[in-house]
């Protein structure tokens, strides 16, 4: 190979780099404030009200609310009456039965025995028309009272609202409307805390709400 005077000359390198990665800058990291409690049933009250659940809230009309009162109260009274009547006669049956039991077996005439034998007839034809009659009679006024149930609008309210959160679905009647009306709070469930608060300050309608009071931990 030919030695050549001119001088070394070091070949100029590429500004590209070689193998170069793409820089990734980091996502900045954004503090997110974690989300406020939502039961999943119902709404919290206000902050003041400490452990409260609202499960339902609805309106009952004060008027229809005050006419109720009398009529649920009447047609109660007529059942209990009429239940009175019965055990009455049923007692008054009995006693004329025993009583003319020793008149019947000692008898010595034929005049006593005459009357003795027509009570007799007399308290088994009266005990057999009690027999038939009676369930006629309690089924009439129970229909009576059911009626008053459904033609209440805010009855069908309260029991709409309840018959899921109460203990013991047959408590849901007329006793459990009155004391609602009268008491102005009801315990639906002891075990679960539910409550039945009814709020009367306002004439133009009356606010109840079924709560759910969740006990506060030590």
């Amino acid at each position: 190979m030919p030695y050549s005077a001119e001088p070394y000359q070091a070949k100029p390198f590429s500004a590209e780099p070689i193998t170069a990665l793409p820089f990734q800058a980091e996502p900045p990291t954004v503090s997110v404030a974690p989300a406020p409690f939502v039961p999943k049933y119902g709404q919290m009250l206000s902050p003041d009200a400490h452990g409260i659940v609202v499960l339902e809230e609805f309106t009952l009309d004060p008027v229809a609310a005050r006419d109720e009162q009398r009529g649920f109260r009447a047609a109660m009274a007529a059942v209990a009456l009429t239940m009175r009547r019965l055990v009455a006669l049923r007692l008054f049956i009995a006693a004329v039965a025993i009583a003319n039991l020793p008149l019947f077996l000692l008898s010595s005439g034929w005049e006593i025995y005459v009357i003795s034998l027509t009570l007799v007839v007399a308290v088994h034809a009266a005990v057999s028309w009690l027999n038939r009659h009676e369930p006629r009679i309690k089924q009439r006024r129970m229909l009576e009272l059911h009626l008053h149930r459904e033609r209440s609008a805010n009855y069908r309210k309260v029991r709409d609202a309840v018959k899921y959160v109460i203990d013991a679905p047959a408590r849901m009647n007329e006793s459990l409307y009155l004391e609602l009306l009268a008491a102005k709070r009801v315990a639906l469930h002891l075990a679960m805390g539910t409550v039945a608060l009814l709020d009367t300050s306002d004439d133009a309608a009356w606010k109840v709400r079924i709560i759910r009071e969740i006990p506060q931990a030590a």
